[in-house]
């Protein structure tokens, strides 16, 4: 005789336990990789300090934890974040790690999440209408769309945009940080090349949904195309969008350097690219827990998604 299956609040008690479990693993990981690699990196932080003398090198590197071999390093900073201190920036020496990401990352997560929504929002719009459409010309220009936004970098999306919208027709700034204005042409060209990929992932997702059996089954039953569509369809063929759409918030609401730079937006795309240039261990780090913790957050959140967007799913303790 079958067991019967435990509860499904015990269920969920026991999923949610053992990703809060994973998640730490994985965050351990991923920072312990980080500040091994940049430490391994040829050079060092104080390489650059004016008039270094062997003496200066070696009280900056005990200021900052630095000196030892590198496992001494290693877990002297794991047992500082372990106690919730991300230490100071070696570069900005007045700056704590928590204080660059409080200052950075609002920036970004405006932008990325106003993108965000671009890409998801359009992105299910233009794919479903393209399935819908298939072989028309409807179907034909949205994906000559996509494939061009995939195709155009963001260096000569977001150029362009500026040439056009800022100094041709002088409808919003060409770059900096302020009101809503300011957010609309880099929100856009950040959310260009998604908004292409969202779609392709829709129009080819519907399309295989089409064909299945149980749609057979929902117009035979009389329903429309477009009841059968809204109904049942939609629900089924956005999985694999809500599994693509996961990474891609954390990815948005991180940051993009190329976007940021044109644009001219101080936001956390940055503390990647000038930690590495410098260093400077700490605010790599700092951003890398960010980035992960958003990660896995929103793969939490697509996990319990499929489970209300197909009932067949769920979760498993």
């Amino acid at each position: 005789m079958r067991a019967a299956e435990p509860p499904y609040p015990s269920l969920m008690f026991s999923f949610l336990l053992r990703r809060l479990f994973s998640s730490i693993l994985v965050l351990f990981f991923a920072v312990s990789l980080t500040f091994l690699l940049i430490r391994l990196l040829p050079g060092g932080p104080f390489d650059r300090e004016k008039g270094g003398s062997a003496k200066v090198q070696e009280n900056l590197q005990e200021k900052y934890k630095l000196n030892g071999s590198l496992w001494q390093q290693y877990t002297s900073y794991m047992a500082d974040l372990a106690r919730l201190d991300m230490r100071l920036s070696t570069k900005y020496r007045d700056w704590t790690v928590a204080e660059i990401l409080e200052q950075k990352m609002p920036s970004s997560l405006k932008l990325g999440g106003i993108a965000f929504v671009i890409a998801s929002t359009l992105g299910v719009l233009l794919g479903a209408v393209a399935a819908m459409r298939r072989d028309t010309p409807v179907d034909v220009g949205a994906m000559l769309g996509a494939l061009l936004a995939i195709s155009i970098p963001s260096f000569i999306t977001g150029p362009f945009l500026i040439a056009v919208f800022a100094l041709w027709l002088h409808w919003l700034p060409v770059g900096g940080w302020g009101d809503v204005s300011h957010l609309i042409l880099p929100s856009i060209c950040l959310s260009m090349p998604y908004i292409a990929y969202v779609a392709r992932l829709m129009r080819n997702s519907l399309l295989d949904v089409l064909k299945s059996d149980f749609l057979r089954t929902a117009r035979a039953k009389g329903l429309t195309e477009a009841q059968a569509v809204s109904r049942h369809a939609l629900k089924v063929a956005i999985l694999p969008v809500v599994t693509y759409l996961g990474p891609l918030a954390a990815n948005l609401l991180t940051g993009s350097m190329i976007v940021e730079t044109v644009f001219n937006i101080s936001g956390a795309g940055s503390i990647f690219v000038n930690s590495i240039q410098n260093r400077d261990p700490f605010p790599l780090c700092g951003a890398v827990i960010v980035y992960c913790t958003l990660l896995i957050v929103f793969n939490l959140i697509v996990d319990l998604l499929y489970s209300v967007l197909d009932k067949r799913i769920r979760v498993h303790g």
